[in-house]
């Protein structure tokens, strides 16, 4: 007679009997991952019994390996996968020189984009439409300003994502691409409009001047340059990020700046040649610029509802939007001050310089707020780890002197800044760009405000992260906005008070004829 007994049984019988072996197979329809055996009682009958192989050993394996691995992704099966990604890099093996070796290239790479806007700006100050409509010129900080408030979110987001293994498949990838394609559309679209709105605003207030074919042309010139730059800078992310993660570099040492080597020039690119074109149709603005502006506007609806299918981008689209409007807010004081210093002759050379120093600044304080939300993102959610408090006041010597590897990169990171500047200086003057002399004066006071504004940035990161961190928010979607438009208040305002302090004691030589 033959019959399965209980669990417990099970056990006792497999104590007493012959050795089986748990892999064996008596016939072709056996499953691999049981055996059976015959026991032989008292009445001599045999007793089948299936034994069921423990995997227990296994699994202790596999989840020792996936904690080696810095806890990237645990597996879904206990079959072998052959397509499974590399295991992502951990920013904890990083060293100062590998840190600064794989900033190195992107951040001079970022840097020469922004040269590049520089000298664009130079030369399209005095075009008719900036002459004319010169609130354009407030445009410039926000719309560049979006890029970071956008492109280096979106580099930041994929990055961690990539980090910690929610990219290794293709359908997560394609998820996370959809997903966060048509999120940025949506906040791009949107801001730009009130970007266009808050430059309006400030040009009035101050000269009491309202136009209204000129408030349209800042808005249908804003939403279409927001929408463009968007788009082709978001693919290009995607890319380098897929990129990254192929040939074994951390991400987070190279998205946000390659974010930021070409975001400058084709925002500015964009928003002159859009602007320029606009204005040339201005006897028709009536159905031009309203035409331009509901185009996009109308768009809205598709991207709303691609971004709520991605559970990653859904509660950015929902609770995202304070961070990336403030920073507008902010960045457009800074195209103020820009508007009222470019028109000066005291401060010839400022629209070459203003990009420059604003985009060095946002790049380095980037990547280091994409870096320690990396870093937190290891260690578990936003809010849970009790160890990773939200810091009042960081000492100044925590943030910059302490041996964890959050320091060494705010170091490296900070030592970059004088080497970097010396080369794009040396690239403005080469080119003839600013109608200024690089007098030795100028380099220190320009040197100056370049190091304080990275120093400011970075003390602001260390606080700004963990503060936000305790409290629930992702700094990935959160931190970035800010940190980016207090980069462009802060290089705009210490250059404007370097161009005033120069001409205060007579070092410019200036030649504003050229």
């Amino acid at each position: 007679m033959s019959s399965k007994p209980e669990p417990k049984d099970t056990h006792q019988l497999n104590g007493t009997g012959p050795p089986v072996s748990p892999c064996s197979s008596d016939g072709p329809g056996r499953e691999p991952l049981a055996g059976t055996s015959e026991f032989l009682g008292p009445d001599e009958a045999g007793v089948e019994v299936v034994v069921i192989e423990s995997r227990a050993n296994a699994k202790g394996v596999r989840e020792e390996d996936a904690l080696l691995e810095n806890g990237s992704q645990s597996n879904e099966s206990d079959d072998v996968s052959t397509d499974r990604g590399p295991a992502p890099p951990s920013p904890l093996k990083e060293t100062s020189f590998s840190i600064g070796l794989q900033v190195l290239f992107p951040f001079l790479l970022a840097g020469f984009g922004t040269v590049a806007a520089g000298m664009v700006l130079d030369i399209v100050q005095h075009w008719e439409v900036f002459q004319k409509v010169t609130e354009v010129f407030i445009l410039v900080p926000a719309l560049l300003g979006l890029k970071g408030n956008l492109e280096m979110t979106l580099a930041s987001r994929l990055s961690t994502a990539a980090n910690i293994g929610h990219m290794d498949t293709p359908k997560e990838l394609w998820r996370m691409i959809t997903g966060n394609m048509a999120l940025i559309q949506v906040q791009a679209t949107v801001v730009g409009f009130l970007a266009s709105i808050a430059a309006v605003v400030f040009g009035w207030i101050p000269d009491g001047h309202f136009s209204i074919p000129h408030a349209f042309l800042l808005c249908a010139s804003s939403v279409a340059t927001a929408f463009i730059a968007s788009l082709v800078l978001g693919m290009i992310m995607i890319g380098v990020i897929i990129g990254s993660r192929k040939i074994g570099i951390n991400p987070d040492n190279v998205a946000t700046p390659i974010a930021a080597s070409l975001g400058d020039l084709i925002t500015l690119a964009l928003l002159s040649g859009i602007s320029w074109g606009l204005y040339l149709e201005e006897g028709v603005w009536q159905y031009i610029y309203p035409l331009v502006c509901a185009f996009f506007v109308a768009l809205l609806p598709v991207w709303v509802v691609l971004a709520r299918r991605s559970p990653a981008t859904r509660e950015v689209l929902y609770s995202g939007w304070e961070p990336v409007i403030i920073a507008m807010a902010i960045s457009s004081v800074g195209g103020l001050i820009l508007d009222k210093t470019v028109s000066d002759p005291n401060f010839a050379g400022m629209a070459v310089f203003t990009p420059v120093i604003n985009g060095v600044g946002g790049n380095l304080v980037a990547v280091q707020a994409s870096r320690i939300s990396t870093f937190l993102h290891m260690n578990g959610m936003p809010g849970e780890n009790s160890e990773q408090a939200p810091r009042r006041c960081p000492s100044p010597c925590t943030t910059f002197f302490s041996p964890d590897v959050n320091s060494r990169s705010a170091r490296v990171l900070f030592l970059l800044v004088v080497p970097g500047h010396l080369v794009f200086l040396y690239t403005i003057s080469c080119m003839q760009g600013g109608h200024t002399t690089l007098t030795l004066i100028f380099i220190i006071f320009y040197m100056t405000a370049a190091l304080l504004q990275v120093l400011i940035l970075l003390y602001i990161a260390d606080w700004m992260v963990h503060w936000m961190w305790g409290r629930g928010l992702d700094p990935d979607n959160f931190s970035i906005p800010y940190l980016t438009a207090l980069g462009d208040l802060l290089g705009t305002g210490l250059l404007a008070l370097s161009f005033h302090v120069l001409w205060l004691i007579g070092d410019r030589d200036t030649d504003v004829g050229d």
